[in-house]
């Protein structure tokens, strides 16, 4: 992978003039940016696995430390706020020594409720950011994650730097070997469960530390859009197979999916069909073209694609515009990619927060942005059979637009989705997944 040092200088530079930016416009003096806090079970004394504010790790790969803050006013040196206990009942966070840790201020925090005395003395305009409002409360910070500084901050997330995209590059790279892993799990006759213990084996990540809980699903779950009850026997008959899922590196996420088919037989071809539309949708992402519109297209090659495979009749712009087409694919073609799965700024249209709405007729979309070099997304254009959406076609006119003999022939397939992560740039876009040797 890419040597992050250097990648991270500008990296930090660019955080630090962002911060500087936005104060002056805010008219504030610094940021006080919180890692986060661990939850408590109820009734219990066991944490919920932590998960870091992604305003904290754009700053720095700590991602399992709570109670550290980063302060920063984007002139000086941040301080890192290094949380680290005297505590004989866990592991205690190392000191930190990294490619990053020259470009803090490190101090060292003994007890989270101290916190106040490593804090700027007059904290009347300073915002904190984060999501434990009553910690600020208690600090005494009026500014808390106004939206002037959040609505600028998640506009510029869009747009990663070189040491973001060598960090996304290397999350599919460890997610792509983890999908051959698992492709070859199915083949074998393995279970959902065995799946995924195959899968998190060979990219060495647990299910704590992937972005979102992994999609593996066999045979007819492959219609449930977010599956994850994991079965634990392998079905007597294998037909399909779905897998969702990611990898996680310095913070940064990949999402990737593929479907595969046990035998060669129709599902088989219709998965290549889909295959083929998917990388057409990719060529058309360019700067300037408008999320929306992406989607609006997948849903006239899908219209296309199920006239050819006897799945639908009739005319294609009318299977989209009664709606047939999105019986078959309810979701959003894709969404921004980043430090969270779904990536802030979807629907942004300026740095003030600006919304850019999406269709009536499709409220599922995460991304109706206007494309721009910099930003990385997902393209993960499905085909379902699903029962509850097709039951309210053939409760109404358009039952005659659907071939329901070939929906029975594909509904122990469940369906298909397939999954990459593309970076805009501006006169090319970078296909991650399958430049990694994902096809």
């Amino acid at each position: 992978m890419e040597n992050l040092a250097p990648l991270y200088v500008n990296h930090i530079n660019e955080q630090n003039r962002r911060v500087a930016d936005v104060l002056a416009r805010e008219q504030l003096e610094g940021l006080a940016i919180h890692s986060g806090q661990y939850h408590r079970q109820f009734l219990d004394d066991i944490n919920y696995p932590f998960k870091a504010n992604p305003h904290f790790k754009a700053w720095l790969p700590v991602l399992d430390n709570p109670n550290c803050w980063i302060l920063t006013n984007g002139r000086d040196k941040p301080v890192l706020v290094f949380y680290r206990p005297v505590d004989f009942w866990h592991k205690v966070s190392d000191v930190p020594e990294s490619f990053w840790t020259e470009h803090f201020e490190i101090k060292l925090l003994t007890k989270a409720e101290k916190v106040a005395d490593l804090l700027p003395k007059n904290l009347d305009a300073w915002a904190y950011i984060g999501e434990h409002l009553d910690v600020a409360d208690v600090l005494g910070f009026k500014n808390r994650n106004p939206d002037g500084v959040m609505n600028y901050f998640h506009w510029h997330r869009s747009f990663k730097t070189d040491y973001e995209l060598a960090c996304m590059r290397e999350a599919n790279r460890i997610a792509v070997i983890g999908h051959n892993a698992a492709r070859e799990a199915f083949y074998k006759g393995a279970s959902e469960f065995e799946i995924q213990q195959q899968y998190l084996s060979a990219i060495g990540q647990g299910e704590n530390d992937v972005p979102y809980g992994n999609i593996i699903a066999l045979n007819q779950n492959a219609a449930i859009l977010h599956y994850t009850a994991l079965e634990h026997g392998a079905p007597a008959n294998r037909h399909s197979f779905l897998i969702d899922a990611g990898a996680s590196f310095n913070g940064y996420a990949a999402d990737i999916t593929r479907t595969y088919a046990f035998e060669k037989n129709v599902f088989d071809e219709l998965i290549k069909a889909m295959d083929k539309m998917q990388r057409e949708l990719v060529d058309m992402m360019r700067p300037g073209v408008r999320f929306t519109e992406l989607h609006l297209a997948t849903h006239h090659k899908l219209a296309q694609l199920l006239l050819e495979f006897g799945i639908a009749k009739g005319d294609a712009s009318d299977l989209v515009e009664q709606g047939v087409t999105s019986a078959f694919f309810p979701h959003g073609l894709g969404h921004m990619l980043g430090l969270q799965v779904h990536d802030v700024a979807g629907f942004a249209h300026d740095e003030r927060g600006t919304h850019l709405a999406a269709p009536e007729r499709h409220p599922f979309l995460r991304c109706t942005r206007i494309l721009a070099p910099r930003h990385v997304l997902t393209i993960e254009p499905g085909f379902y059979i699903i029962d509850s959406l097709l039951a309210e076609l053939k409760a109404d006119g358009r039952a005659e637009a659907v071939n329901w003999d070939m929906v029975d022939t594909l509904r122990p397939f469940g369906g298909i989705r397939i999954e990459d992560n593309v970076i805009v740039h501006q006169e090319r876009n970078e296909n991650m997944t399958r430049d990694l040797g994902l096809n």
